[in-house]
């Protein structure tokens, strides 16, 4: 389950409440980051998982901006140092469990984006690296920078993917498969998008109110799949968020899709999402309402063989 809204579009309250419905559904791995809600996610998390810790999966993430100094971001050894130890204090805990890297700093050097978790890793102040939004290359240049020096390996990345982006399949996923690499892929539901709400013009959310989601889901293709989803799932009687997360779920590459939600109405859709038993010939049929992504060369006409 992912935190973002913790301490943002859900207050205290509602988080405890998203946390108690997760916890009941099974799930024990939960994703946060120390930019969400200017560390308040973490901080409400750290309150939720007291008495339970060693039962949980803790991941959280740091790259961004934590402050206005010029330094208070990225992926050096300074700030990254500097961040989990912010993080530890905020989620009350004396470890993580998954470092994510937010992003790619194309500022510093790769090898001193691996060093910085090492010394994580050495200092038991993180158990597993792990890198988010970086691309195919730079996660393969990552693990040979790792294998070079004898260093902990990545274990996970955390790429968008769901059925309105699936760039991910053209090298992430296969680069993950190949090198034994978890992947613990974000935002499945399209932000929301593939709940077939905003084919009503009047309809309000961050998809017409937050100018990042207005560009990223900005191809009508995107919205015609919204609504083809919604069809094929009214006809089977399930909601298109538990079909979108299954779908992505049940993709060989992925270990776990990360959930989300507001509220917990909002939250029961994804959940229900193991209730859907997608087998390959079920997840085809979903796959064909979306575009296929391009192939990796300029070889299209090696897609049909």
């Amino acid at each position: 389950m992912g935190t973002m809204a913790f301490g943002g579009d859900a207050d205290a309250a509602e988080s405890a409440r998203m946390f108690r419905a997760a916890r009941d559904a099974g799930i024990n791995f939960f994703d946060t980051a120390d930019q969400y809600n200017a560390g308040r996610s973490e901080e409400i998390l750290g309150e939720l998982i007291r008495g339970g810790r060693d039962e949980l999966v803790i991941a959280t993430k740091c790259f961004n901006p934590t402050g206005t100094e010029v330094n208070a971001r990225g992926a050096s050894r300074r700030h990254v140092r500097r961040a989990v130890e912010a993080s530890l204090k905020r989620l009350g805990t004396d470890r993580v469990d998954v470092l994510f890297l937010h992003h790619y700093d194309a500022l510093t050097p790769l090898d001193e984006h691996m060093r910085a978790l090492e010394d994580m890793v050495r200092a038991g102040k993180v158990l597993y690296p792990a890198v988010s939004n970086y691309s195919a290359w730079q996660t393969q240049a990552a693990l040979g920078h790792q294998e070079l020096h004898g260093w902990a390996r990545l274990q996970a990345i955390q790429p968008m993917y769901s059925l309105v982006k699936r760039q991910a399949e053209v090298e992430l996923l296969p680069m993950a498969q190949a090198n034994g690499v978890g992947v613990i892929a974000y935002s499945p539901s399209g932000g929301g998008l593939l709940s077939g709400r905003y084919a009503d013009p009047a309809a309000q959310g961050r998809h017409t109110t937050n100018k990042m989601y207005k560009v990223r889901y900005a191809e009508s293709w995107m919205h015609d799949t919204a609504t083809k989803l919604v069809a094929f799932c009214k006809q089977r009687g399930w909601h298109p968020i538990s079909a979108a997360v299954a779908w992505v779920g049940a993709h060989p590459a992925v270990t776990a899709p990360i959930i989300g939600a507001r509220n917990l109405e909002q939250l029961r859709a994804s959940l229900d999402a193991v209730k859907i038993a997608l087998t390959p010939e079920l997840r085809a049929e979903i796959t064909a309402l979306s575009r296929n992504p391009p192939p990796a060369t300029d070889r299209s006409d090696e897609a049909s063989k």
